[in-house]
Order: structure tokens, then sequence, then C-alpha cells
């Protein structure tokens, strides 16, 4: 289905669908809500598909700010919903086990990854695995590439430090 010329969005989805739903599911740290997120961002995508301007950057850019936009209001509603029902406390997001992040990391490496402040596992999906340059991953993160640099660099620091740990223990 072509929807502007020289873009079909039924190409788009399925060259980004994995690197969407990857991007998500280490937002979450849950398969089934990366599931249902990237569900979202694709009618999303469908819906306003006839804005989309390749001139401004390309079509995964573009999936992964609406995937992040799509999470970001997950987050937000989930908060709202925990504070509702009088449940909301400091509590981690439930996390299922096994190979959480969708690639079979080691158990040292998962332990690592999972006790990374959200923002930084973002910067770490955003740079390593979906290997995004530093100036696409910051814009998409909303900050400055010094400053999506310096967080990366700190997250990986963490995650070396953690992992050592790990093995030493």
């Amino acid at each position: 289905m072509s929807l502007r010329a020289g873009v079909d969005f039924e190409t788009v989805c399925e060259d980004n669908l994995d690197g969407v739903f990857g991007y998500l599911l280490y937002l979450t740290g849950n398969r089934t809500v990366a599931e249902d997120l990237a569900a979202e961002t694709f009618e999303l995508a469908l819906r306003r598909f006839k804005r989309f301007d390749p001139r401004r950057g390309t079509a995964r850019t573009w999936l992964l700010t609406l995937a992040r936009s799509t999470a970001l209001d997950h987050f937000r509603s989930e908060e709202r919903r925990r504070r509702r029902e009088g449940t909301f406390a400091l509590q981690e997001l439930h996390v299922d086990e096994g190979d959480v992040f969708g690639h079979a990391f080691s158990p040292a490496l998962e332990a690592a990854l999972q006790s990374l402040s959200a923002g930084e596992r973002e910067v770490v999906a955003l740079r390593v695995l979906l290997d995004l340059d530093g100036e696409t991953a910051a814009r998409l993160l909303g900050i400055t590439p010094t400053a999506c640099s310096t967080r990366l660099h700190r997250a990986l620091q963490k995650l070396e430090e953690r992992v050592r740990d790990d093995v030493r223990a």
C-alpha cells in the first residue's frame, strides 16, 4: 500500500518492526507490554504516515520517536493507575524471567542491564543495540549529542563494573 510517492508504508514497517519491538522491549523489560506498545506504535504510524517527511529524517528515526512517545505515555498512564489504586510505591517494573532484552545475554549482563536506570537502558538500546549515531539518538531522546554521549559512557561504565563484580563473585 503506497501512501506517499517513493515511500511504501508496508516496506517501512517490515524493515523496522524488529528494531522498534527490540527498543520497546528494552525500555519496558516485558515482552507482552512491548508487543502491545509496538502495535500501538504502528497503528499510530499508519494514521500519521501522510505527515511523514523523509527529508526531515529516516523512517526508522520517525518510528522510534513514535515508539518512545507511546512508551512514555504508557509509563505515565501506569503511574496514574497505580496512584489511583493506592498501590503506587517504590516498586520496580515487573520483569519476566529469561532473556528479557531479546538477546542471549549472559545472566550477569542481563542482571547488570536490569540494574541500569530507564534512561541508561534507553541510550544503550539506541546506541549499541540499534546502532544509531549519537546525533540521531540524542534527537530522539531530546537531549544534546554531548549529553547522549556522556549518558552512554556512564551507562557502559556501570555495566562493566557490575559484570566484573558478578564474575568475581
